[in-house]
């Protein structure tokens, strides 16, 4: 920012914005905008596609058959993992902002328990089925799954860490769709590999794209890992560039919108 003396705007082409220094540009009375909401749905979404993965292990069960072995098998049916039923459970989701609320919906329509907590002021419940944790903590404990969708920020950086791996239930999943760095990776990978979570499922890491072999998941029992794609639907896309289209035209109008940093 120092090095750039004609610079008015910037426009982040995302919703999180810990890409920019803000205090740097509102300093230089430069203001910072973002997308908010633009992929909300395909987020959501997509942390269901982890768990359902987590629960069913769909394609693996699918190339086994491609490779025959429903062919080779006496029976009608067989699994080769564990399937699990998600009515009844508990989702316990920390952070609840406009993904975090979309992703209760959808747990709630399929009849999960939704636990959810929340830094900031917690409104009504939406529906009957949600209920506040007082803390982290409670919510950890009683979840079968977990769900982040909270920001990166200096408290809630390796907010999954040893001590609070062991709060959680070894039979519960862990779902993360906001930011790498919410985890301590190794602590995560030690669990899983010692058999004190049963799984885990990531669209994001501490280092993207990662170093051959760079991050312990990659190679961690029951752990799922996609390539930071959750927010990559057509539609999701549109809207995004729709909406950073409109911000450089509010900034050019006089009155920026979505601005982030004041």
């Amino acid at each position: 920012i120092a090095q750039l003396p004609r610079l008015k705007y910037i426009g982040v082409l995302a919703t999180g914005y810990n890409v920019v220094d803000t205090k740097a540009a509102a300093a230089r009375r430069i203001p910072v905008t973002n997308v908010p909401g633009y992929g909300t749905k395909s987020v959501a979404q997509f942390a269901f596609a982890l768990l359902l993965a987590l629960c069913h292990r769909v394609q693996r069960h699918a190339d086994d058959v491609r490779a025959g072995g429903w062919s080779r098998c006496p029976d009608f049916s067989y699994v080769l993992s564990p399937q699990v039923e998600l009515a009844g459970k508990t989702l316990g989701i920390v952070g609840f902002g406009e993904i975090g609320r979309q992703t209760a919906r959808i747990g709630e329509a399929f009849g999960m328990r939704i636990l959810a907590f929340s830094r900031t002021p917690k409104p009504a419940p939406e529906f009957d089925g949600l209920k506040w944790a007082p803390d982290l903590e409670t919510l950890l404990s009683a979840s079968d799954v977990v769900s982040l969708h909270c920001p990166l920020t200096p408290e809630t950086e390796r907010l999954i860490r040893r001590e609070t791996i062991e709060l959680m239930k070894p039979s519960a999943f862990l779902i993360n769709t906001s930011r790498g760095p919410l985890l301590d990776e190794q602590a995560v990978a030690d669990a899983l590999n010692d058999g004190r979570l049963a799984g885990a499922a990531v669209d994001v890491l501490s280092v993207e794209p990662p170093a051959e072999g760079g991050s312990p998941l990659l190679t961690a029992r029951n752990c799922l890992v996609t390539p930071h794609m959750a927010w990559a639907s057509k539609e999701a896309r549109e809207r995004l560039m729709e909406e950073a289209a409109g911000n450089v035209r509010a900034f050019l109008a006089g009155h920026p919108a979505n601005v982030v940093n004041g």
